[in-house]
């Protein structure tokens, strides 16, 4: 049976990235024939990245069959993974988020986890020497992705492991990781063919806090005035998400990657308490302004509270 590799729902370009350099190594060096899939769309860089490097994107699936052979990557959240992936074979788990729980597998598996800023971060470790034989394609892929969750270096994710196998895969393939990741960020930041409702699913994560449950949205841009100036439509389309994906409320904050902040979007009292007692930030405005806030994984949804 061909194993299926996997990442998140709303797949960003590590979770794009990374389902296709594990097949890889599976089909390659594990014989395991094995074959990346997406959970969704993925977002313009990751569109970008898949094209620059010649990779077709993935099938896009909607759920997965009883005792499918499958590796998980990117996340081990059961709200980001198929309905019926409790039932699915799950031979191993590769991430770099903190554990979620609620995952039942078949039998013992394996979990790679390490506190780093990328998924491939961790899988370039699991290669060992194997990693030397990776073509220029897949390397590609690795540069791409770790330059993504870390923001070329800038997010506070960013380890000395990331940015060391950055820099050795860059030198490899003759890159120059500013100029490259420039061209990354400008591809992420054209979201003009995107409605509202899918520029708040984009990037999103499901979080809860005290019982109340949010879809924490993050749109990192180099251009934030592109997203900023559709605000209005974008609170407007708030309640229909929210309603339609079982949350009560939408917190949406876009990144300023070249400025290192983030505005978050402040449509109702609700939004104005969180940022209050997460941030420390008030307004009477419809937006506040969150300087050094880059980070959903370290700096977000740890913050949150009520």
């Amino acid at each position: 049976m061909t194993t299926l590799v996997f990442g998140h729902k709303s797949p960003d370009t590590d979770s794009t990235g990374a389902p296709l350099i594990w097949a890889w190594f599976l089909s390659t060096h594990r014989d395991t024939p094995a074959e990346a899939r997406l959970l969704g769309t993925p977002n313009t860089e990751a569109q970008f990245v898949a094209e620059r490097w010649g990779f077709d994107l993935p099938a896009i699936m909607d759920d997965i069959a009883d005792d499918q052979a499958c590796v998980i990557v990117d996340t081990n959240n059961p709200a980001e993974l198929p309905a019926n992936i409790n039932n699915a074979d799950v031979h191993a788990i590769i991430d770099h988020h903190k554990l979620v729980g609620g995952l039942e597998t078949k039998g013992p598996i394996a979990i790679n986890m390490a506190p780093v800023a990328c998924t491939v971060t961790v899988m370039y470790d699991m290669m060992g020497a194997k990693a030397a034989e990776m073509p220029d394609n897949i390397k590609g892929l690795m540069l791409s992705c770790i330059l993504s969750d870390t923001l070329a270096f800038r997010s506070p994710t960013t380890t000395a492991v990331d940015k060391s196998i950055a820099n050795k895969l860059a030198r490899e393939l003759e890159i120059d990781i500013n100029a490259y990741a420039d061209e990354m960020f400008a591809a992420k930041s054209d979201v003009s063919s995107f409605s509202e409702a899918e520029l708040l699913r984009m990037d999103s994560k499901e979080f809860a806090v005290d019982g109340t449950k949010f879809r924490v949205s993050v749109l990192e841009t180099t251009s934030p005035q592109a997203i900023l100036s559709r605000k209005a439509a974008l609170m407007d389309a708030m309640p229909t998400v929210a309603s339609e994906d079982s949350v009560d409320q939408v917190l949406l904050f876009v990144v300023d990657i070249l400025n290192e902040e983030a505005t978050l979007l402040l449509p109702n009292d609700l939004t104005k308490q969180v940022a209050q007692a997460s941030f420390g930030a008030t307004s009477t405005d419809d937006t506040v302004v969150l300087p050094g806030v880059m980070s959903r994984k370290k700096q977000i949804i740890p913050a949150l509270k009520l």
